[in-house]
């Protein structure tokens, strides 16, 4: 597959770097020589200067031969002509763009996106996913992690061992086999920053990062199992009242059991923001990272802290004063994956990273047919995707214990109909079930073609109102 990324930054490179790996023909345009020539010398892409939305450009960098265009550069503007100027004089057959302004998000200018006007296959909003995202995490505590999958029939859940948990010290296989009835089975492991889909002989060990495949009725059980204790937060601390946070704070407001607050720095913004929340949500302006403010906000009475400011540093500083202060947890926004590896050191519960969940998003549509869903993992060593079983594909000739799965991958679910079902090695998959599985990036490519129909191409999913795409 050819494909251009327009914007060489964190998203548009790490997409790059993805599709590239997988043997794809990548060409990366960014306005700024020393972005373009990073991309061009970090990874197996070409990496080429000049304005995305340019005919001239797009036509050098392989428009006309080109199966996709992922527009991700910073201007929402750029992205949108991009997309069409691909369409109309290249006639590129699949267009992605990156929009952040709401104005360009609401339902009643859908019509926009059609074929005949702006023609934008998928709408990536990072502001709407990243604050879905923290939602989500805030009604599963304990959790660093989670995703619905199969329109909410089983989750993907990030979860800690923690001190006492049962599953300490228990086999990977051992629990595997217990996966029907404890309504959970273990899909990767991440140690000693390493990740891995574990071996059964794995023994879990406390402070061990797990992914699991849950079923949501037996969600209480299964944080008993890794020793969390949580319940869902009442009072909640909102830092930073952009985008993000904005669009948690309007999903919030509509749950009548929460108290919340929300501080921003600049005037005329909070000013705003209480104006549209109205008096049930408390709005605090000034610099969060001042003790008074925090006092006025009573941060350490909160039960949850959420730091989603513009800048990385304010984010880390004020949920390290929050969690000092006796806030009982703290999530926070980081876009520097840098700083990852240190922040549990520091205490931060949840770390919530935009471009990630923009790049599980952006690969959601990128992947072949059969795949539906896709989430990256943390760690960057694989992915979790939904995939319908194709009748004469590899996945259903035989017993999943016989089919060939490649190292690297393992199927933790599989949909039928309304039943979610936690396979072992004699589940026969069926045409038209849906696959859940985790597969490290080195046998993603070796995946595909156990879920593909030998000599075919996949079929193309039907096209989406792209708005609607990303509201689901």
């Amino acid at each position: 597959m050819r494909v251009i990324v327009c914007g060489a930054g964190q998203v548009g490179s790490t997409i790059a770097r993805h599709l590239a790996r997988e043997g794809n023909d990548v060409t990366v345009i960014d306005l700024d020589p020393a972005q373009a020539r990073r991309a061009d010398e970090s990874y197996d892409v070409r990496g080429m200067v000049g304005h995305a939305s340019h005919p001239a450009t797009l036509r050098e960098a392989g428009a006309q031969d080109a199966d996709l265009l992922v527009a991700v550069t910073r201007s929402d503007e750029v992205n949108m002509v991009a997309c069409q100027v691909a369409h109309s004089l290249f006639r590129v057959k699949r267009r992605i763009a990156r929009l952040r302004h709401h104005g360009y998000l609401e339902p009643i200018w859908q019509d926009l996106y059609a074929l005949d006007q702006m023609p934008i296959d998928v709408i990536i909003s990072p502001e709407r996913e990243v604050a879905r995202g923290i939602a989500r995490r805030l009604h599963t505590p304990g959790a660093f992690d989670m995703v619905p999958l199969a329109e909410g029939r089983v989750q993907l859940l990030g979860l800690k061992v923690e001190d006492g948990a049962p599953v300490a010290g228990r086999s990977v296989g051992a629990l595997r086999q217990e996966a029907a009835r404890s309504g959970f089975v273990v899909v990767a492991l991440l140690r000693e920053d390493r990740a891995t889909v574990p071996a059964e002989t794995e023994r879990l060990r406390v402070g061990d990062d797990l992914y699991v495949i849950a079923q949501p009725a037996l969600m209480h059980r299964i944080m008993t199992a890794f020793g969390h204790r949580d319940v869902p937060a009442r009072r909640l601390l909102i830092v930073g009242g952009g985008n993000v946070g904005l669009h948690l704070a309007r999903r919030l407001a509509q749950e009548s059991l929460v108290s919340l607050k929300l501080i921003e720095h600049d005037p005329q913004r909070a000013e705003a923001i209480a104006r549209e929340l109205g008096p049930d949500v408390v709005v605090l302006q000034g610099d969060a990272l001042e003790r008074d403010l925090l006092e006025e906000a009573h941060v350490g009475t909160v039960d949850t802290l959420v730091a989603v400011t513009n800048d990385d540093e304010t984010n880390i500083f004020v949920s390290v004063l929050a969690k000092r202060a006796g806030c009982g947890r703290a999530v926070t926004l980081v876009n520097k994956a840098s700083y990852e590896p240190v922040l549990d050191a520091m205490g931060i519960d949840v770390v919530v990273s935009p471009s990630a969940i923009t790049i599980s998003s952006i690969l959601r549509h990128v992947r072949r047919g059969a795949i539906t869903q896709v989430h990256r993992l943390r760690g960057d060593f694989g992915e979790v995707l939904e995939a319908e079983a194709l009748a004469g594909s590899p996945l259903v000739a035989a017993p999943l214990g016989q089919v060939g799965l490649p190292r690297g991958m393992l199927v933790g679910a599989v949909l039928r109909g309304k039943d979610a079902i936690i396979p072992d090695a004699t589940t026969q998959v069926r045409p038209g079930d849906h696959v859940i599985a985790v597969v490290a990036h080195d046998a993603l490519r070796a995946a595909e073609t156990v879920l593909s129909i030998p000599g075919q191409e996949l079929p193309q999913r039907p096209p989406q109102n792209p708005i609607e795409a990303d509201e689901a």
